[in-house]
């Protein structure tokens, strides 16, 4: 059975490989076209923010490339397991929110229309809505989107079990810390927050008419994960009996807080950006100082949780040996 999780998880990680190429392709493409002048800049950017944009996006797809290949190559287990949990952690923090905004743009035809005023990484920038992209653009997008989420889904859980497997076991005498719960608190006002302004509440909104679908769908899936990683802290810190398996409860703290870390970390400077630039066609419809108090404050979140997680995989133990064999011949074979 462990053998033939560990070839699914390797499959997985090519897969997520291969379907970022044509993202970076793209994103290349649209580098080198607006250079030579033969692709229209975003819309609401100069001509050197566009490319530092993109330019910042393309190191984002090499990074998802390189993460999956380490995922199943050699090299991967020799590379520092901190780096590694690093990176997948904040691409998996971007993909689990915007694989909801992807597949609502597939049934209803909105999201890439709108998505710039989102501030989505994905892709499409503000260039998404200017009606010189090609559709067929956009179906790459977010095929790569898709293809790579599931692949580091499937990848990520093999590799964890190949190097540490005795991260995904409960704690036999886990060391509970007052000092660490102040993340379940801040986790949870700004999901509520941004759950509220998902529901269409208007404090702490200064442009009521900026609100397209997307948007709601983006802030909606970014408050429920933060409720989540808040809720799933607690039971992994005490470890009390619950339904709810440990590797899940694991799983939800990691993506609800690389979530938060990602996504928070990249439209904190683009709503600075648009605070001080003043693009006429771009506008938030967050209040500048309420967004960027709760950016920093789901960022800290988010590296809070994270490093909760980190001090607790210290304490495992009570591992059965026999997975320590399972995961020790598996990883020998790679």
């Amino acid at each position: 059975m462990v053998e033939r999780w560990d070839r699914i998880g390797r499959t997985a990680a090519y897969g997520a490989a291969a379907a970022l190429v044509p993202y970076l392709v793209i994103k290349v493409s649209w580098v080198v076209g607006s250079l030579l002048g033969l692709l229209p800049v975003g819309r609401g950017f100069s001509l050197g923010g566009w490319l530092v944009l993109n330019t910042v996006t393309i190191g984002m797809a090499a990074a998802g490339i390189t993460l999956a290949l380490a995922l199943v190559r050699p090299w991967g287990m020799r590379i520092p397991g901190r780096l590694v949990g690093f990176v997948a952690w904040v691409g998996s923090g971007f993909l689990v929110s915007i694989l909801p905004f992807v597949v609502f743009s597939a049934l209803f035809d909105s999201g890439t229309g709108t998505s710039g005023g989102s501030g989505s990484p994905g892709g499409s920038g503000s260039a998404a809505g200017d009606a010189a992209m090609p559709g067929w653009e956009a179906v790459l997008l977010q095929c790569s989107f898709v293809g790579t989420g599931i692949g580091l889904a499937i990848a990520l859980p093999a590799y964890l079990w190949r190097r540490r497997p005795h991260t995904l076991f409960r704690p036999e005498h886990p060391r509970a810390s007052s000092g660490s719960l102040w993340p379940v608190v801040t986790g949870a006002v700004t999901g509520l927050v941004w759950l509220y302004w998902a529901a269409g509440g208007s404090l702490g909104i200064a442009h009521r008419d900026e609100r397209p679908a997307d948007w709601h769908v983006l802030v909606g899936v970014g408050a429920c994960w933060a409720l989540a990683a808040s809720a799933a802290v607690p039971a992994l810190l005490r470890c009390r009996s619950t339904r709810l398996p440990y590797p899940l409860l694991l799983a939800v703290a990691w993506l609800g807080s690389g979530s938060m870390f990602a996504w928070s970390g990249w439209r904190l400077p683009a709503t600075v950006y648009v605070a001080l630039a003043h693009p006429s066609d771009v506008r938030y419809p967050e209040n500048v100082a309420v967004a960027v108090t709760l950016h920093v404050t789901a960022v800290l979140t988010g590296a809070g949780i994270m490093r909760t997680l980190v001090r607790g995989g210290r304490e495992r133990a009570g591992v059965p040996g026999s997975a320590h064999r399972s995961a020790e011949r598996v990883g020998r074979r790679a």
